[in-house]
Order: C-alpha cells, then sequence, then structure tokens
C-alpha cells in the first residue's frame, strides 16, 4: 500500500465516520422528540440525497478540474458547518441537507482521486482498501457516534465536528497533482450530454444501472431497519438500532475484501449472482423475529453487497478516468444512484403514511432486486470484460 493511500484511506475513514455518527445523532434527536410523525426519518434521507441530484451537474467537473486534496478540505468544511448548525439547534432538515451539500461535493473527489494514485492494475484492490475502510467507518461511526448520543447529543455533535476538522487537516498531506487539462465545462446541457454518452456505452450502462440497484436497496433498507427493529425486535433507542446495522456493514467489509479475488474485471457479470442471493436475504429478512438470527441475516446480505458494488465502482473510475474525468463519471452514477435512492425512499415514505408495515416493505424490497436483477441480467451486452485494450474503454 502506497503512502498516499494510507492517508487516503485515514482521511475517508474519519470523515465517513463523522458522516454515519451524524446520522445516527440526527436520529437519536428525532427519537428523543415526542409526537415526530413517520415520515420525519425518511424526509431527512431524502433531503441529503437531493444535494446529490442537484449538484450532480456541477461537481463531477470541479473535482476534475481542481487538486481533488482541496476539494475534500471544502467538501469536509461544508459538512463541519452543517453539524455546526444542529449544535446550535437549527431544524435538523436544514442543517442536514447541508451535510448533505458537504457530502455531494466530496464523492467524486474521493472516488476519482484514487485513479491518481493507482495503476488500473492496483485500482480495483485500491477501490477494496476504500470500501473495507469506508464500511468500518460506517460501523462504528453508526454504534459510537449513536451510543455518545444516547448519552449527550452536544458531545456527540462536537466530536464530530472535531472529526471533520481533523479529516480536512489530515488532507493537506495528500499530494496535489497537476491540474487537468480538463476545461471547468459545466450545466445541466454538458451533464445531459455526458451522461448519454456514458448509457450508450454498454459496460458503463450496466455498471451505472446496477450501482443504481444496489444503493436503492441499501438506502431504503437502511430507513426500513429504523421503523422495523422497534416493531419486530423491540429496540428503541439510536445506539440498539445502530449496533443492529453493525453486522450488515460487517458483512460489506468482508465482501469487499474477496472481491478481487472473485470478481475480476474479466468476470464482471458475477456480480449478479451476489444480486439474487441479497434479494433472497431481504425476504428472509421479513420473517425473522428474533435478534441473532436477523444479525445473522443482515451480515449475509452485507457481505453479498460488498461483492456486488465493489467491481461496479471500479470499473466506472477505470472508465471514466480514461474518458471524461473520473470525477465526472463517480458525479454521473451519483446522480443515478441518488435519483434511485430518492425515488425508492420516497416510495417507501409514501407508504408510511399509509400505516405500510415495515415487513411488507421488505419483502417488497428484496423482490424488486431479484427483478431488477433479472432485467439487467437479460439486458447484458455480449462482451462485458474490462480490458486496457477494449476500443470502447478507451475512446468512451
Amino acid at each position: 500500500m502506497s503512502k498516499n493511500i494510507l492517508i487516503l484511506l485515514i482521511v475517508q475513514f474519519l470523515s465517513a465516520f463523522a458522516d454515519n455518527a451524524i446520522l445516527f445523532t440526527v436520529i437519536a434527536i428525532v427519537l428523543q422528540t415526542s409526537a415526530t410523525a413517520s415520515w420525519y426519518i425518511p424526509a431527512l434521507q431524502s433531503v441529503f440525497l437531493i444535494a446529490f441530484v442537484l449538484l450532480a451537474p456541477w461537481v463531477g467537473a470541479i473535482a476534475d478540474r481542481y487538486p481533488k486534496p482541496n476539494i475534500l478540505i471544502i467538501a469536509n468544511l461544508i459538512k463541519a458547518s452543517g453539524a455546526f448548525l444542529l449544535l446550535l439547534a437549527i431544524e435538523p432538515i436544514i442543517a442536514y441537507g447541508i451535510i448533505g451539500i458537504g457530502a455531494a461535493l466530496y464523492s467524486p473527489a474521493k472516488y476519482g482521486i484514487l485513479p491518481e494514485y493507482s495503476q488500473q492494475q492496483a485500482l480495483l484492490k485500491a477501490n477494496s482498501w476504500v470500501e473495507g475502510s469506508t464500511i468500518l467507518a460506517v460501523l462504528s461511526g453508526m454504534v459510537i457516534g449513536a451510543r455518545i448520543a444516547d448519552q449527550s447529543i452536544d458531545y456527540a455533535l462536537i466530536t464530530v465536528l472535531i472529526l471533520f476538522l481533523t479529516s480536512a487537516a489530515i488532507t493537506l498531506l495528500l499530494p496535489k497533482q497537476n491540474s487537468s487539462s480538463r476545461t471547468l465545462t459545466t450545466g445541466i446541457s454538458v451533464f445531459i450530454t455526458q451522461l448519454k454518452g456514458f448509457f450508450s456505452h454498454p459496460l458503463c450502462r450496466f455498471a451505472l444501472v446496477n450501482a443504481a440497484i444496489f444503493w436503492a436497496t441499501a438506502a431504503t433498507l437502511r430507513v426500513i431497519l429504523i421503523a422495523w427493529a422497534p416493531l419486530t425486535l423491540q429496540l428503541t433507542n439510536a445506539s440498539d438500532i445502530a449496533e443492529l446495522t453493525f453486522f450488515l456493514a460487517i458483512g460489506i467489509i468482508l465482501g469487499s475484501s474477496l472481491v478481487p479475488r472473485l470478481i475480476p474485471f474479466e468476470k464482471l457479470r458475477r456480480i449478479l449472482i451476489p444480486a439474487y442471493f441479497m434479494g433472497v436475504l431481504i425476504i428472509i429478512l421479513s420473517l425473522i423475529t428474533q435478534l441473532i438470527p436477523a444479525r445473522i441475516t443482515l451480515m449475509l446480505i452485507g457481505f453479498m453487497g460488498g461483492l456486488y458494488i465493489v467491481p461496479i465502482n471500479t470499473t466506472l473510475q477505470a472508465l471514466g478516468h480514461q474518458s471524461i474525468g473520473s470525477g465526472r463519471a463517480v458525479a454521473l452514477q451519483g446522480f443515478s444512484q441518488n435519483i434511485a435512492m430518492l425515488c425508492a425512499i420516497g416510495l417507501y415514505t409514501l407508504s408510511t403514511s399509509y400505516s405500510f408495515h415495515p415487513n411488507h416493505a421488505i419483502i417488497i424490497l428484496g423482490c424488486n432486486i431479484l427483478l431488477c436483477a433479472t432485467l439487467a441480467f437479460l439486458c447484458l451486452p455480449k462482451n462485458l470484460a474490462l480490458t486496457p485494450t477494449d476500443k470502447h474503454y478507451k475512446n468512451t
């Protein structure tokens, strides 16, 4: 592992830890407030995602035009300002929306920087390290953040604020590559043209669609668990729910670590196998009423999810780095997957207004990923391997 990748892992760990600690801090704020509407927590998640969708035409181009370490620093400072607003007792939806703006700016730079520090042969392994450290941060951030928030909301917010600022400070150690020769062409029309170009490439289209399937499923499952756990497992506070998702994160870490061995570039179509297993396991989760079986099932769901998403991310970064820029490619991925997440969470939010039981929502979610994976399989391009000699790969 190179020094730059190690620094990036530390930076990403601290920022992702703070991202998830503040999520469960906000959830703790909501749970400690009496008579909160059932739609409020899904709305919090939605306002976070809206920033990714609205800013997608610009954040990718910015990440490719300017040194990515600078973008990471600015993004962390924006997220820190959102945490500070929560500390001042500003409306959580507004403050969390500002954190979403920082996260939307952060994402293309975080993933787009990897090809600058890794050769293509090492890119898949670097992605596995980043995904593994990110999920470890998610895991620890959820549990520790929720536990601190259950004791003191203010202490939790101060901790998050310090972590965002520390991540920004350590980013100063990353070397800055020369600015890209690409001009800062931004705007909706340019973004739509790039999106059409990416979707015209069979491999890019396959990766974008499957990324959208995964993240729509993951985001909706996390929101459903907040309602499902109290009803089915009698878990009543933020730390208990966070500990439940701990096992989901452990599974993703394990799955991510095995990707280079099980799903190399030339075997990319294998990602549909864990997608099918993921759907079946989600349906099985709806039948479980005991804590230990629920933890085991969530860990298996996470394991399949890790095998599913890492090759997709790597494919899009590699193709984007050789064409429109890795930052723009990640922004396109973020746009499509966040549209999918907004639609999925929006439908779930609508269902809660009609007293739709979380178990039924989980069953529908599992069936949906099975259906989408089947459609993706039926639309598979003949040549799905990503190789350096692929002409389309070179000229996208």
